[in-house]
Protein backbone atom coordinates (compact mmCIF):
# COMPACT_ATOMS: atom_id res chain seq x y z
CA UNK A 1 0.00 0.00 0.00
CA UNK A 2 1.39 3.34 -0.78
CA UNK A 3 0.70 6.23 1.61
CA UNK A 4 0.59 10.01 0.14
CA UNK A 5 0.40 13.01 3.43
CA UNK A 6 -0.58 15.62 2.46
CA UNK A 7 0.47 18.84 5.04
CA UNK A 8 -2.64 19.62 7.28
CA UNK A 9 -1.55 23.65 6.23
CA UNK A 10 -2.06 23.04 3.04
CA UNK A 11 -4.93 21.02 3.17
CA UNK A 12 -6.88 24.37 4.91
CA UNK A 13 -5.31 26.19 1.71
CA UNK A 14 -7.93 24.40 -0.20
CA UNK A 15 -5.10 23.85 -2.88
CA UNK A 16 -5.78 20.98 -5.76
CA UNK A 17 -5.18 17.20 -4.73
CA UNK A 18 -2.31 16.87 -7.52
CA UNK A 19 -0.17 19.82 -5.95
CA UNK A 20 -1.11 18.36 -1.86
CA UNK A 21 -0.06 14.67 -3.04
CA UNK A 22 2.81 15.88 -5.03
CA UNK A 23 3.69 17.69 -1.67
CA UNK A 24 3.27 14.37 0.64
CA UNK A 25 6.09 12.85 2.84
CA UNK A 26 6.45 9.76 1.18
CA UNK A 27 10.05 8.68 -0.27
CA UNK A 28 11.07 10.47 -3.16
CA UNK A 29 10.81 6.89 -5.49
CA UNK A 30 7.50 6.14 -4.33
CA UNK A 31 5.57 10.00 -5.11
CA UNK A 32 3.57 9.55 -8.07
CA UNK A 33 4.91 12.16 -10.65
CA UNK A 34 1.83 15.40 -11.36
CA UNK A 35 0.97 13.73 -14.44
CA UNK A 36 -0.38 11.02 -12.85
CA UNK A 37 -2.12 12.44 -9.98
CA UNK A 38 -3.41 15.40 -12.94
CA UNK A 39 -4.46 12.40 -14.94
CA UNK A 40 -6.34 10.78 -11.91
CA UNK A 41 -8.30 14.13 -11.41
CA UNK A 42 -8.94 14.44 -15.19
CA UNK A 43 -10.32 10.98 -15.72
CA UNK A 44 -12.42 11.17 -12.96
CA UNK A 45 -10.73 8.68 -10.66
CA UNK A 46 -10.41 10.84 -7.79
CA UNK A 47 -11.93 13.75 -6.38
CA UNK A 48 -10.68 17.64 -5.10
CA UNK A 49 -9.53 17.54 -1.93
CA UNK A 50 -12.31 20.04 -1.18
CA UNK A 51 -14.87 18.12 -2.37
CA UNK A 52 -13.54 15.26 -0.10
CA UNK A 53 -12.59 17.81 2.89
CA UNK A 54 -16.36 18.87 2.53
CA UNK A 55 -17.78 15.28 2.81
CA UNK A 56 -15.00 14.40 5.57
CA UNK A 57 -16.64 17.28 8.25
CA UNK A 58 -19.74 16.81 6.76
CA UNK A 59 -19.72 13.34 8.49
CA UNK A 60 -17.80 14.52 11.38
CA UNK A 61 -17.61 17.74 12.37
CA UNK A 62 -13.80 19.11 13.46
CA UNK A 63 -10.47 20.44 12.24
CA UNK A 64 -9.11 18.30 9.54
CA UNK A 65 -5.32 17.65 10.71
CA UNK A 66 -4.07 15.07 8.64
CA UNK A 67 -5.14 13.92 4.63
CA UNK A 68 -3.62 10.97 3.13
CA UNK A 69 -4.40 9.35 0.15
CA UNK A 70 -3.63 5.53 -0.08
CA UNK A 71 -3.86 3.01 -2.68
CA UNK A 72 -6.24 0.06 -1.22
CA UNK A 73 -7.00 -3.28 -3.11
CA UNK A 74 -7.08 -1.44 -6.49
CA UNK A 75 -8.60 1.58 -5.54
CA UNK A 76 -7.47 4.99 -4.16
CA UNK A 77 -8.75 6.15 -0.72
CA UNK A 78 -8.37 9.07 1.46
CA UNK A 79 -7.75 8.75 4.98
CA UNK A 80 -8.62 12.32 6.90
CA UNK A 81 -8.24 13.13 10.49
CA UNK A 82 -10.35 15.47 12.36
CA UNK A 83 -10.29 16.38 16.12
CA UNK A 84 -13.77 17.43 17.66
CA UNK A 85 -14.47 20.56 20.04
CA UNK A 86 -14.04 17.40 22.96
CA UNK A 87 -10.58 17.03 21.37
CA UNK A 88 -11.13 13.83 20.04
CA UNK A 89 -9.34 12.31 17.39
CA UNK A 90 -11.86 10.69 14.26
CA UNK A 91 -10.53 8.93 11.46
CA UNK A 92 -12.68 8.50 8.03
CA UNK A 93 -11.81 6.57 5.05
CA UNK A 94 -13.64 8.03 1.79
CA UNK A 95 -13.27 6.16 -1.78
CA UNK A 96 -11.72 8.66 -3.94
CA UNK A 97 -13.89 8.14 -6.54
CA UNK A 98 -17.14 8.86 -5.23
CA UNK A 99 -16.47 10.31 -1.34
CA UNK A 100 -18.33 7.65 0.43
CA UNK A 101 -17.39 7.64 3.88
CA UNK A 102 -15.82 3.77 4.19
CA UNK A 103 -14.82 3.33 7.45
CA UNK A 104 -14.86 5.94 10.64
CA UNK A 105 -12.85 5.49 14.23
CA UNK A 106 -12.68 7.78 17.12
CA UNK A 107 -10.22 7.93 20.19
Amino acid sequence: MKTFRIPTMLAAAGLSAAVLIAAGTASADDRPRMSEIRQLREAGKILPIDDILARARAAQPGQVVEVELDREDGRFVYEVKLIDDSDRVHKLELDAASGEVLERKSK
